[in-house]
């Protein structure tokens, strides 16, 4: 809705179909509309996964940060199966910003959500960003398609622009 583009820009809530080749939907991601800030616990971000349309397959929630972002990886009965952590600076000063994929223990880094570098003039004069997932060739299918939710959400919370401003910040302070 244009309404809700123009007032909320990068917080607004989003529908997303995912398709393969042969134009079928293979992913849905929901992401309800959510205030954003790292005071008020009631207000972390969530997004829903569904795969096949209707069954859903995985959720990525906001965690309570005040430094450094973290999000849970959760499967399709809310259990916790990943953790990613975030930079506490998500400036992209002439290099990538990384997230790290941890286990749910926070030990252990399996993978990497990145945004990728692409240039001073494609980075001072578009919104267009560039991202990289990497995880384990034997991860769960289901838990694959959830890191790419995770994506789409970690590039709305902080590479946005809302009315042409620079959404990067400090950690959760963005």
């Amino acid at each position: 809705d244009c309404c809700t583009r123009i007032c909320c820009g990068p917080l607004r809530a989003f529908d997303m179909i995912i398709k393969d080749n042969a134009d079928q939907e293979v992913i849905h991601l929901n992401r309800p509309y959510r205030c954003q800030s790292c005071c008020f616990p009631c207000c972390l971000q969530e997004m829903e996964v569904s795969s096949p349309p209707g069954t859903v397959i995985g959720y990525v929630r906001q965690k309570f940060s005040c430094i450094k972002p973290k999000f849970s990886i959760c499967d399709a009965d809310d259990n916790e199966v990943l953790v990613i952590i975030g930079p506490w600076c998500t400036y992209s000063i002439c290099g990538s910003v990384e997230f790290k994929v941890m286990t749910p223990d926070e030990e252990t880094e399996i993978g990497r959500i990145s945004k990728e570098w692409t240039g001073l003039l494609k980075e001072s004069f578009t919104d267009a960003d560039n991202f990289g997932i990497s995880f384990p060739m034997d991860l769960d299918v289901r838990c694959k398609a959830t890191l790419l939710g995770a994506a789409f959400l970690i590039d709305y919370m902080f590479f946005e622009k809302k009315a042409n401003q620079e959404n990067d910040g400090f950690g959760m302070a963005s």
